[in-house]
């Protein structure tokens, strides 16, 4: 195990009636992202903000950097992140936004330059920040916590209205800092970005930790998937779906029947290694296999399994 940049063990946090945090652990080491995923009031901001010193628990005992945080709110230098969107000044431009905020915080004149460069804004950084996307904020946020060289970054929704370019943009700034053993806590409603970036992820469900883990083992939770299966033949690869132990026909579709056959796409349902002995009885029945793949990817079904949420509430 590598060092250690966050241990929460027992937190807890109440605001009124409402339990936000109950009884969290989480460890992150030096030099990876880990994940938070979970429904809308999960818990998922609450810790974040902890993380920050913008809240302290209620019970447990939190430790960044080596260093255990009280209820003075006193994180260790080195913590640098936002929660619920930048706070930048909409007036000022961006170049000055970041000179300001380095000023504050006594960072060297030079890093401003070094942030625009690396988040992409250099070519915008006279340009008044009202006038900015939300994503261009959120790269500029970005530029504000990198501004001190942190070693624990902290983000909320990091990806939030970034177009394509922009999301590999800031992907790769996220796995760069990494590999120079940064520790980043990040938290996303997208299983595409999580599956990118995290080796790690925790997902909170009520304030609780349902799961927490390497990415590949929370895939794995999901069980049964359900299959979209379209062949060269359906009707017979649906014979062979039927007696493949393990394995269950959902629904048939037709979808060409001079080309493809009648009930060429089907749903099936089963695991890995149960889809990989139907793939093996179709192709050895001399049947075409056009296509194969989840309907719900396994991270989002694990998702589904762990939290109880509806497909229509699922993070995307």
């Amino acid at each position: 195990m590598g060092l250690r940049a966050v241990r929460v063990r027992g937190i807890r946090k109440d605001f009124g009636d409402v339990v936000a945090l109950d009884g969290v652990d989480i460890d992150v080491e030096a030099g990876t992202v880990h994940g938070l995923v979970g429904p809308n009031g999960a818990g998922k901001t609450t810790l974040l903000g902890m993380l920050l010193g913008l809240a302290a628990p209620d019970a447990g005992d939190l430790e960044i950097l080596g260093r255990p945080v009280g209820r003075d709110l006193a994180v260790p230098d080195g913590v640098a992140g936002f929660v619920d969107g930048p706070g930048l000044y909409p007036a000022l431009t961006a170049r000055k936004n970041l000179r300001t905020l380095a000023t504050l915080r006594g960072y060297a004149a030079s890093s401003v330059e070094d942030a625009l460069e690396e988040v992409g804004l250099l070519d915008v950084a006279d340009d008044p920040v009202r006038g900015f996307s939300l994503g261009m904020r959120q790269r500029l946020g970005l530029a504000a916590a990198l501004l001190g060289d942190p070693r624990l970054l902290v983000l909320d929704e990091p990806a939030n209205g970034l177009d394509p370019a922009g999301k590999r943009h800031v992907h790769r700034v996220i796995m760069r800092l990494a590999e120079r053993g940064a520790a980043v806590v990040l938290s996303s409603h997208r299983m595409d970005d999580l599956a990118a970036l995290c080796g790690d992820v925790t997902l909170l469900a009520a304030g609780r930790v349902v799961f927490s883990g390497p990415l590949a083992k929370l895939a794995a939770e999901s069980g049964d998937l359900d299959y979209r299966l379209v062949t060269s033949d359906g009707a017979r690869a649906r014979e062979v779906a039927a007696r493949t132990p393990g394995i269950t026909v959902v629904s048939a579709s037709v979808m060409s029947s001079e080309v493809l056959g009648a009930e060429a796409a089907l749903v099936v349902r089963g695991s890995v290694p149960r889809m990989d002995e139907l793939v093996t009885g179709i192709v050895g029945s001399g049947i075409a296999v056009r296509e194969l793949g989840p309907v719900t990817p396994p991270l989002e079904a694990a998702f589904l399994a762990l939290t109880g949420e509806t497909s229509e509430e699922r993070p995307r």
